[in-house]
């Protein structure tokens, strides 16, 4: 068994090019120890490894070359000097040395920084034609883009990726004009990944139409595998220093970040629920104290409202609520799209509803694992139902927790709005979830809530929903 195996981490060149950048300015302060204390030496290091970090630099690309990071490593060696100088006692450093002690871990610096980085990627590049961190890939498309990435593919191996075959279903394809096998249709792709041990597989401009590649893209994505595609109007993209684009010869690929919901982050995530929702209650519970008095009064015994909701994975669960006012029957309350003009409302449920009061119940919700403070709103069984028939990829959005805010309430999506908006905002927010994007959902609800509701158009449900009478009101989306 070779070492490579058993530590499966030593594949990625990160780790190395840390050290690498640490090291050299480490190094490069010995050059002149003798003027500058060691707080200022790790705190240069400490600047430049943050600044080549947030440069991208200390990721896998698949073409690594030290002129392409120049620049960069520029910017890195000059913030380390400007902090070396910085935080050097005064004492250490005379006015007519600075200079030339600044200048001289700078210039050591940016020398063993090229350097070292320039013997890494020869490393790596010989790695790869080898074969030994080289992967295989799967091109998607077998027009002129296509081939032509499997042709600059073939002819650099020191780029890391090996393609193998080709996914693509043109009646006029013919395999022998291929310079890979043809390995089927875009259907086959999952079968090809499995039998021939593919994790990375490029979509360069297959002939389905762009809906069904889509919905490919993002089940590779969603099963981790590595993604790459080409964008359109790739051409002019050769210059362009997005972190996630590369070019590969004349043809700019775009790789896509790989699903965040693995089980660690969403550990994590899970224990922000617990800490905030845990903090909130206590914070909040003067005010919910108010709000029950208050409801008690308008409308008798039984405050808290519970309702049946649909959660992850389709798992109904009991949602809380204060109650706004009494249902006439169980059925009214499952199926009762809206109650925010009912006349039965008295002045502190109208009041309630409008500010979101009456949503804090649901802190225990969240305290007990059956929501998340961030994530698409639950809604009940019975429309789950409907929008499941009439809107496309409504299911989807209970492939994570749902919650007490989102990214749709966030965006104005709140009360009498679209459904189909609510449904891609939440499918947008799972696809690109972050931890630091539930924070900054938390902090803009502030802003949303107090926000008037918006006044958009409501819309049908299903095709039935057009044959209604014309005395039958449309239904409108529940307020969430």
């Amino acid at each position: 068994m070779k070492l490579i195996d058993v530590l499966p981490w030593i594949r990625s060149i990160r780790p190395l090019l840390i050290l690498v950048d640490l090291g050299s300015v480490l190094f490069a302060g010995l050059l002149v120890r003798e003027h500058i204390s060691p707080f200022a030496l790790v705190a240069a290091a400490t600047a430049a490894l943050i600044v080549c970090q947030g440069a991208d630099l200390h990721r896998s690309r698949l073409v690594l070359s030290v002129l392409e990071d120049l620049p960069r490593l520029l910017l890195a060696v000059g913030v380390a000097a400007l902090v070396l100088a910085a935080v050097s006692p005064l004492n250490t450093l005379s006015s007519q040395s600075t200079a030339e002690i600044v200048a001289v871990f700078a210039i050591a610096s940016l020398a063993l920084l090229t350097t070292l980085r320039a013997f890494v990627y020869a490393g790596v590049h010989a790695m790869r034609r080898n074969g030994r961190t080289a992967h295989p890939v799967i091109i998607v498309g077998a027009g002129v883009v296509g081939r032509r990435l499997a042709e600059s593919l073939l002819g650099k191996p020191e780029l890391g990726l090996v393609p193998v075959g080709m996914i693509d279903h043109a009646p006029d394809l013919s395999a022998r004009d291929l310079p890979l096998p043809l390995l089927g249709g875009l259907r086959d792709l999952d079968r090809a990944m499995i039998d021939l041990g593919v994790n990375d597989v490029i979509f360069a401009f297959p002939t389905p139409p762009d809906a069904r590649t889509l919905s490919m893209v993002r089940r590779c994505a969603e099963g981790n595998r590595q993604v790459f595609v080409v964008p359109r109007f790739f051409e002019m993209m050769g210059i362009d220093h997005h972190r996630r684009v590369e070019v590969i010869r004349d043809v700019a690929v775009m790789r896509l970040r790989r699903s965040g919901l693995n089980p660690a982050k969403m550990l994590l995530k899970r224990g922000l629920d617990v800490t905030l929702s845990a903090i909130a209650l206590v914070l909040l519970a003067p005010v919910m104290a108010l709000c029950a008095l208050a409801v008690r009064i308008e409308t008798g015994p039984g405050v808290i409202f519970k309702q049946t909701r649909v959660g992850i994975g389709g798992r109904t669960f009991t949602l809380m609520k204060f109650r706004s006012l009494k249902p006439e029957s169980m059925l009214e309350s499952q199926t009762q799209w809206s109650i925010s003009h009912d006349a039965r409302l008295g002045p502190v449920g109208r009041f309630l509803r409008r500010s979101s009061l009456d949503e804090l119940p649901q802190l225990i919700n969240v305290l007990r694992g059956d929501m998340s403070l961030v994530g698409p709103r639950p809604e009940r069984p019975h429309f789950v139902q409907e929008f499941s028939k009439a809107q496309e990829r409504y299911s989807d959005r209970h492939r994570v927790q749902t919650g007490l805010t989102g990214h749709a309430q966030v965006n104005n999506l709140r009360g009498d709005t679209s459904i189909d908006d609510r449904v891609r905002y939440d499918n947008y927010y799972i696809e690109n979830w972050s931890l630091w994007g539930d924070i900054k959902i938390m902090f803009r609800t502030v802003a949303a809530v107090v926000r008037s509701e918006p006044r958009n158009r409501t819309i049908m449900l299903t095709a039935s929903a057009s044959r209604q009478d014309a005395d039958t009101p449309e239904p409108r989306p529940a307020r969430q």
